[in-house]
């Protein structure tokens, strides 16, 4: 009964330990005291371990990060430096044909000969740049688009003639793929 009245008034299971064992509420306090140390100082040595193992983690995933970012800029170099590779190893052969054709025409004053090869020099090169992706800006007889055109005369425009149609082009225009890498240079009517 003893027992039940003093669990009734809130002691721990530690106290009534020393109760029971006959030391001091004292002493037991101190015993509670040295567990709860104890507990707290393991718990702590584990929180410190964990914080230290993250700790790890996060420089080691920091390292990984900062290689990935130097491996990505070095490749990101290396593709910009042979990006136009492939189009020079197209123009060799054109190259190697222009140098055929002014051999030709030192050894020989044909002129027809060298412009009939030179013809063929530039639908080579003609093809070579459309396999790439280059194309001409189609411009005369087309209404004037100042996103492909480029108008630097205007001519009065024919009798029942529309305004504002392309009559002649001066230089050509190319795009790349979808995008305008120069306009056509022209003349359009009033």
């Amino acid at each position: 009964m003893k027992q039940e009245t003093e669990k009734e008034q809130g002691t721990t299971p530690a106290e009534e330990i020393a109760m029971e064992s006959g030391e001091t509420s004292e002493a037991a306090a101190e015993t509670v005291e040295a567990e709860v140390v104890e507990t707290g100082a393991s718990e702590l040595e584990a929180a410190k371990r964990t914080a230290e193992e993250n700790y790890q983690r996060y420089l080691r995933t920091q390292a990984d990060f900062d290689n990935f970012r130097r491996r990505a800029r070095t490749e990101k170099e290396e593709f910009a430096k042979y990006a136009s590779q492939k189009l020079i190893e197209g123009l060799l052969p054109i190259i190697d044909n222009f140098d055929r054709a002014i051999a030709a025409s030192r050894e020989q004053s044909d002129f027809d000969s060298l412009a009939k090869g030179v013809e063929m020099i530039q639908r080579q090169l003609g093809q070579l740049l459309e396999s790439e992706g280059l194309q001409a800006i189609e411009a005369v007889g087309q209404p004037f688009n100042p996103e492909l055109h480029q108008a630097i005369m205007q001519v009065p425009a024919e009798e029942g003639g529309a305004s504002g149609i392309v009559v002649e082009e001066l230089q050509k225009g190319y795009m790349l793929k979808e995008k305008v890498i120069r306009p056509s240079m022209v003349k359009v009517t009033e």
